[in-house]
């Protein structure tokens, strides 16, 4: 696949690391050569400097035969732009932008052909704010990853000392929460994978994997480690975008306090929040901090544009009593140093848009990409498609499915009709009805229904496929095993 991506900054460079290693022609296009060098330096592709709307600077890249644009500037108009000249000039197929402002990715019927033919529009800010909102929706999570619009959950928690199954076997979890299905797709171990079965025993420490329908996550946490108590009280450090988009999120179901640095900004946040009380200041002042009750805090958000300064300001704040601190971090090497501190959640933005911009990237019926271990692992769904002589899945029992090594399907999310009941099925009662409904119809609304992978389960043609991959060198074969052909080679 011949890929163009516009920018070579923090999205646009890991980005391109990540798709130069998957067999596809990667050609950078950014104005700062220093930043194209480094990538270069690094990775096998393409590179051109220019201005990355030009006409010219296009033709450079090979946009006449280019599969995808990913345009992933740090300015809104060049990415809008770019994608407009792509699709009247050259008719690129499929073409992405990073939209940052809320003043144009909020008006939907400005992004189609007619007006400005963007196929895709990337927010990492609300990327970031939703995943952020997941976490505190989940509480004792470390990663919480939506798939079949929030029915069913990918979720990463520690296992800590305490825990009901911690010590124990994993075939024990349905005795411990016999209304509960589950099924842990991997277990990290001092950073190795393991692939769980029924004996794997889970230790302390432990990062584990699993999935399970929304509303039984609570209960599946529970059995890994001691039950964190509801959030009240959330401090967020930072009132940019990020922050702002989060505060009004949460805040009317939180008690939500800002800092922000800036009077000028604070000034515009005050104004523009209902319930947040927003306070000018550092972050990283102790007085401050104590005087905002730091030591009642559930969580502490530290969420400015300055790695430095989260960094600093999560620990002063964990220092000081806040319950749990989860803090942004831009640079790689800081995940790294962080791991060990006091901080419990390193949230890296590039990592969480990765994953949607792989979602049209990736070959076949491909709904959701999530990357996962800083690029290492991914988890995804797939819809298969055909019938048992023109797929390798639809029609088999999930023992019967070859999987790339590493591989674990975790749970299928199914179309029923109306009417049709199983024993194993976990429904979302806020999906069970209305879904794509007339409103003038008389029909039952079809229902979906998340079913737990577990070994005679047989994959349906439309089934949607939690796939859990430890590695992404493997994606590929996920992708071929889920293609219609017509026979088997």
């Amino acid at each position: 696949m011949k890929i163009i991506i516009l920018g070579a900054g923090r999205v646009g460079g890991t980005l391109a690391t990540s798709l130069s290693s998957e067999a596809n022609d990667i050609t950078v296009v950014d104005s700062e050569e220093s930043r194209l060098r480094a990538l270069q330096d690094r990775i096998d592709i393409g590179v051109v400097s220019g201005h990355a709307s030009y006409p010219e600077v296009l033709l450079q890249a090979g946009i006449e035969d280019a599969d995808i644009l990913i345009a992933v500037t740090g300015i809104d108009e060049i990415n809008m732009l770019a994608c407009q000249i792509a699709h009247s000039l050259f008719r690129t197929p499929t073409k992405i932008a990073r939209i940052r402002s809320t003043e144009y990715a909020s008006h939907d019927g400005l992004f189609r052909n007619e007006a400005i033919p963007v196929d895709v529009i990337i927010s990492p800010e609300q990327l970031v704010s939703d995943h952020i909102s997941r976490l505190i929706d989940q509480p004792g999570a470390l990663q919480v990853l939506d798939f079949a619009d929030g029915l069913a959950q990918l979720v990463a928690v520690k296992a800590y000392y305490g825990g009901p199954l911690v010590g124990q076997q994993l075939r024990y979890i349905r005795k411990h929460i016999p209304n509960v299905d589950t099924r842990v797709a991997a277990i990290y171990r001092k950073n190795r994978a393991i692939m769980p079965t029924g004996n794997s025993n889970i230790e302390a420490d432990d990062e584990v994997f699993f999935v399970a329908a929304k509303d039984d996550i609570r209960a599946v946490v529970s059995e890994f480690r001691r039950a964190d108590r509801p959030y009240k009280r959330i401090i967020i450090a930072g009132g940019g975008n990020i922050g702002m988009r989060l505060a009004k999120r949460l805040e009317s179901h939180y008690s939500v306090k800002m800092i922000e640095y800036s009077k000028k900004r604070a000034e515009y946040l005050a104004k523009n929040l209902q319930q947040t009380i927003v306070l000018t200041g550092s972050a990283s002042d102790q007085e401050l901090l104590l005087e905002e009750n730091i030591e009642d805090t559930d969580i502490f958000l530290s969420l400015t544009n300055s790695d430095e300064a989260n960094i600093m300001a999560s620990m002063l704040a964990k220092k000081l009593g806040a319950h749990k601190v989860i803090t942004l971090i831009n640079k790689h090497a800081y995940v790294d140093l962080v791991q060990a501190s006091d901080i419990d959640i390193a949230i890296s933005p590039q990592q969480i848009t990765i994953g949607t911009l792989l979602t049209h990237v990736r070959r076949g019926d491909i709904v959701n990409v999530h990357s996962l271990r800083r690029g290492a692992a991914e988890a995804i769904e797939v819809i298969a498609h055909g019938d048992e002589k023109t797929s390798k899945v639809v029609g088999r029992a999930i023992e019967d499915i070859d999987l790339p090594e590493g591989a674990t399907i975790g749970a299928i999310i199914r179309d029923t009709e109306p009417g049709d009941h199983h024993d194993t099925i976990l429904r979302s009662p806020e999906l069970a009805f209305g879904m794509n409904r007339d409103e003038n119809s008389t029909e039952p609304a079809q229902s979906r229904e998340v079913l737990i992978a577990h070994d005679d389960l047989i994959i349906q043609s439309g089934d949607h496929v939690i796939v859990f991959v430890i590695d992404k060198r493997y994606t590929r074969d996920i992708e071929r095993l889920f293609q219609v052909g017509f026979t088997f080679f």
